[in-house]
């Protein structure tokens, strides 16, 4: 049985969801430095262009390699422009689980992309990877990243108390850490029937093409 997951490109109507490379460099970090992706991850701030090529080049291809999971960058299918990222990680062989994460760049929010990339790649773990759980987990505050989870038909599991440090603004414009709770989602292979069309029908996309 498989370990890793294959070298892939996913495809939908909208995105290519695609190995990042050294090209993503500058997108990347720009990205990374948005105020809301440093309020709720755990990036470095501030996120420099030594930080993305670490990622690109290292980090991201060794989650691949070692079993742990996979990056892919998110791209508009027209423009090419980096979207965002998805990345399956905290990946169980023998349960055949992963965990779901996903930033999509201040400039392309509010059209529907982190869903339709969230639900392509559930597709692909569950139809081509033989998956049978996907998990996420948002902080209580991130109420846009819930939206994206409730979209794509998750199912809210529980709170996980005080399990997060975020981020948040001080009076003095620096930046402080908040400890925060975390809602856990968990999505199954049965629970995608259906979402692909609702979604189509909310955002004008079809969510799934094809992938290679």
């Amino acid at each position: 049985m498989t370990s890793t997951f294959p070298n892939i490109s996913i495809s939908t109507e909208r995105l290519v969801l695609r190995p990042l490379d050294e090209d993503d460099v500058p997108a990347l970090a720009e990205m990374m430095n948005d105020e809301q992706v440093v309020a709720w991850t755990g990036v470095p701030h501030p996120y420099t262009g030594d930080h993305a090529r670490e990622w690109i080049t290292r980090l991201a291809p060794a989650e691949r390699t070692e079993g742990r999971g996979i990056v892919l960058a998110v791209t508009e299918f027209l423009t090419q422009r980096l979207v965002g990222i998805v990345h399956l990680k905290d990946t169980d062989w023998h349960v055949r689980s992963s965990e779901l994460a996903y930033v999509i760049a201040p400039w392309a929010r509010g059209e529907g992309y982190a869903s339709e990339a969230a639900l392509a790649m559930a597709q692909w773990l569950f139809h081509d990877q033989d998956f049978e759980r996907l998990e996420l987990r948002t902080a209580a505050g991130n109420t846009a990243s819930q939206q994206v989870a409730q979209k794509i038909g998750c199912i809210s599991e529980g709170v996980l108390r005080n399990a997060w440090i975020a981020r948040a603004r001080t009076e003095d414009g620096t930046w402080a850490r908040v400890r925060t709770d975390i809602i856990v989602w968990s999505l199954l292979p049965e629970d995608l029937a259906g979402v692909g069309e609702q979604l189509a029908d909310a955002n004008g996309f079809t969510s799934y093409a094809d992938w290679n």
